[in-house]
């Protein structure tokens, strides 16, 4: 009996024992983790969660749509890093960070309209006692799709836009070792893609594309008996198998619904002429070596820009503007002519701004710009607005007439047919060859009549077919 006593307190003991050391032990597990808490809280403190606002981008813009997130909630972000970028009716808008914090909520997803003095993203800002906060939205206009940014690479400036930076850390690429080929080095697309080609010889997959697949063939049809004809077993049509797609109008569509709407309130007259510009055709002919000589790209549409802005100093009503209670006429001193071009955006209508103080050189010089810019949909605000007269070139893509539509708040516009090889009477009565052009004018009938539009065509007409009489009124 005492043996088991003994055993038994033996047994309690060790019981005892372990259940000490084990709250020992989580005791010091325990001590360990709160210092670990207090040297991080300690280390890194963060300060409060900022509204990060869409600010007033001009223009009378209230809203914009967002194209493309360059952060994710959770991600952390220096001062002047990119966060988004939006589209407004007129050109696109990259939207930089003046915090330093972590993104803590995104209020919009792509494609969603953002509404200007509304929260874009919250930022959880790092602790500072100077931090104050500021005007929230740090915009950067852009020339059209994408925004030019700097990265200082051992101690140079690496400038690129950030659709670039994404395809060259996609693949790896370092930008210092790029050498760029756009405007003071900045570095393209083409040139990631030029260098990947040369690193790797990869190429581009094309496109994909829907087809027509026709379904599984049939079995073969059983065999007649010999003493029958054999019948062809009947052919299964095709399948077409594509769908329809439903998008919403954004940007530059979204803004051609608003002008166009607008531009149907104005009763329009239109009046039709041709041009004869054998002349003027062997003017740019002898003109354009020289002008390639020196770096500028001539065709016939700074003649026809420069010719109009000659005679709307001889109708200057031409070059107005009226109110929407069409109450007063607001004369332009400038003649900012627009050029309506077909880009993979849409119709976009830049302008050449003082046309009446350029010569016909300048004007191609400032053409060449637009059209570049167009081409790589980098057109922006300021290309974009403040228009007064307008020509559109139908020719360019085969078109002879048409009937142009008056962009509010303009008055006239013109439409420039394809340049055609016709047979025509001269002075003489003969038979010759002559180089006609077609033309077509729209003008808001409230204030411009039929006279009047019929002799500022007449006058552009002289201007053209006979060039030299330009000389004589240029300033």
């Amino acid at each position: 009996m005492a043996a088991v006593t003994r055993g038994s307190v033996g047994l309690v003991r060790r019981l005892l024992c372990e259940q000490y050391r084990r709250r020992c032990f989580r005791c010091s597990r325990s001590s360990v983790q709160f210092s670990s808490r207090l040297l991080h809280a300690a280390s890194v403190r963060y300060g409060p969660i900022l509204q990060f606002k869409l600010s007033d981008i001009g223009e009378g813009i209230m809203e914009v749509t967002v194209k493309e997130w360059y952060v994710k909630e959770g991600d952390k972000v220096s001062q002047f890093d990119s966060i988004c970028e939006v589209q407004s009716d007129k050109a696109s808008v990259t939207i930089t960070s003046r915090y330093d914090g972590v993104i803590r909520k995104l209020y919009y997803d792509v494609d969603a309209t953002a509404l200007v003095g509304k929260p874009l993203v919250d930022i959880e800002t790092e602790s500072s006692p100077e931090l104050t906060q500021e005007e929230d939205v740090v915009e950067t206009p852009a020339m059209a799709h994408d925004e030019h940014t700097h990265q200082e690479i051992k101690g140079l400036k690496t400038q690129a836009t950030p659709a670039v930076r994404r395809l060259a850390m996609e693949n790896n690429i370092k930008l210092s070792e790029v050498v760029g080929t756009g405007k003071d080095g900045r570095i393209l697309k083409e040139d990631i893609l030029n260098f990947l080609s040369k690193q790797t010889g990869a190429i581009l997959p094309p496109a994909p594309f829907q087809e027509i697949r026709p379904p599984p063939a049939a079995a073969a049809a059983p065999k007649s008996p010999p003493a029958a004809m054999p019948q062809a077993p009947p052919t299964p049509k095709p399948v077409f198998t594509g769908k329809d797609v439903t998008q919403p109008l954004t940007g530059f569509h979204k803004a051609m619904v608003k002008t166009m709407t607008a531009a149907l309130k104005i009763p329009h007259f239109g009046y039709c002429d041709e041009v004869d510009v054998t002349r003027l055709v062997a003017l740019r002919a002898e003109l354009k070596p020289v002008a390639e000589g020196r770096g500028v790209k001539l065709s016939y549409m700074p003649f026809f820009i420069k010719a109009a802005s000659l005679g709307l100093l001889q109708f200057p009503i031409l070059n107005a503007s009226v109110d929407e209670a069409c109450q007063n006429i607001t004369y332009k001193a400038a003649h900012n002519i627009g050029l309506a071009m077909d880009t993979s955006q849409g119709l976009l209508v830049p302008n050449v701004k003082n046309v009446q103080m350029l010569s016909v050189l300048d004007i191609a010089k400032e053409l060449n710009r637009l059209q570049a810019l167009g081409a790589s949909g980098q057109l922006g605000t300021a290309d974009l607005t403040g228009g007064t007269f307008t020509l559109s070139n139908i020719g360019s893509i085969g078109g002879t007439y048409a009937k142009p539509v008056i962009l509010p708040p303009e008055v006239a516009i013109g439409a420039l047919g394809k340049v055609q090889v016709l047979p025509r009477f001269d002075s003489a009565g003969q038979l010759i060859k002559a180089q006609i052009m077609k033309v077509s004018w729209s003008a808001d009938h409230r204030i411009i009549d039929g006279a009047t539009m019929c002799r500022f065509s007449n006058l552009w007409r002289e201007y053209l077919e006979n060039p030299a009489c330009m000389v004589l009124d240029l300033k």
